[in-house]
């Protein structure tokens, strides 16, 4: 997997959710009893390790901001942080497997 298809992916899914209003963000995701807002925001924060790792750097925690309307832009940054990060072709492809993965769940 290459950066290139990483971005696509994050791509797909700030399509998929970026008009979403909060109503639809609290409703749980598909076969879960997690809300998609929380869905989104563990995988903000699996990408945010990722790049920590890649980096060489602690982990931080991701901040949970006062709407989940804003997770389509922590997506999109956190992404970007794990390509300048230069996270290797495994982590890119672990990365990419992560985002297709809560695609379907949403």
């Amino acid at each position: 997997m290459s950066a290139a298809e990483l971005d696509r992916v994050v791509g797909l899914l700030v399509r998929q959710v970026g008009h979403w209003e909060q109503p639809r963000w609290s409703a749980p995701a598909a076969g879960g009893n997690v809300a998609r807002g929380d869905l989104v925001h563990k995988l903000v924060q699996e990408l945010a390790n990722l790049a920590a790792d890649a980096a060489g750097e602690p982990r931080r925690e991701v901040p949970r901001l006062g709407s989940d309307l804003v997770l389509p832009d922590q997506l999109r940054v956190v992404a970007a942080d794990l390509v300048a990060a230069g996270a290797p072709e495994p982590v890119l492809a672990e990365a990419t497997a992560a985002v297709a993965a809560t695609r379907v769940a949403l």
